[in-house]
């Protein structure tokens, strides 16, 4: 059981309130995009409950709608989040004595948003639990709110499509892509990412072209990092 210093966790809370407002609209927009998808309300709500991943989430929706295979989703959303597998090794120092229940509410909180502001903490005082279970716990709750509030909006307006909706995901992976691209080689990854994506798409209707290029193009990024690095040396 978790016995918790209310002020504590309300001075996490309120220094996390700037990513709960900026997860307002995209909780929106996946609600939205998840109900055009033939979510129900409350499957968009459970979903953001237990995955509370927004990329992820986004790409899982979109997938379904195209009729992927579980299998596909998985694999698929599991490479995208790897990154969180890295957030959480960065944060194990500073909550290595929290018991494991803090430790497991804490890493299934770890967002890009909540991970940076909890280690901007951390070099100025020693990690407090209260106050991370804050900083996590908050946001979590306005992505499934406003999760369910955009698929709650979605059902009830007839052809939602015309106003757009149907272009939210792919502006959405678009968005995440340039934010992605920091230099010449992640550029050429992601062209070539996109080329064999495209080229497996047109032999086979099986989904695999995603993983394929995920593989291919990941493995070539890491062969050009590593010329890069020789050539510096």
């Amino acid at each position: 059981m978790l016995l918790m210093s209310r002020a504590t966790f309300l001075a996490g809370a309120k220094k996390s309130i700037p990513i709960m407002l900026g997860y307002t609209p995209l909780g929106l927009a996946f609600g939205v995009v998840a109900r055009e998808q033939g979510l129900a309300v409350w499957q968009a709500a459970l979903m953001s409950l237990t995955a509370f991943s927004g990329s992820g989430q986004f790409i899982a929706v979109g997938m379904l709608g195209a009729g992927f295979g579980v299998s596909a989703i998985l694999l698929t959303t599991f490479l995208v989040n790897l990154r969180y597998l890295l957030f959480s090794a960065s944060m194990a120092p500073h909550v290595g004595k929290l018991s494991t229940l803090a430790q497991s509410i804490v890493a299934f909180g770890i967002t890009d948003e909540t991970f940076t502001l909890n280690m901007s903490g951390f070099d100025r005082q020693a990690a407090d639990r209260d106050f991370i279970l804050g900083v996590n716990i908050c946001p979590h709750l306005s992505w499934i709110i406003n999760s369910a509030l955009g698929a709650a909006v979605g059902s009830m307006i007839p052809d939602i499509n015309r106003y757009g909706v149907n272009f939210a995901l792919p502006a959405m992976f678009i968005a995440l892509l340039v934010m992605q691209i920091k230099d010449r080689i992640t550029l050429a990854v992601a062209v070539i990412s996109g080329l064999i994506s495209t080229g497996i798409a047109l032999l086979t209707t099986n989904g695999s072209h995603i993983i394929a290029a995920t593989v291919i193009a990941a493995t070539i990024g890491v062969i050009l990092c590593q010329c890069r690095q020789k050539s510096t040396s």
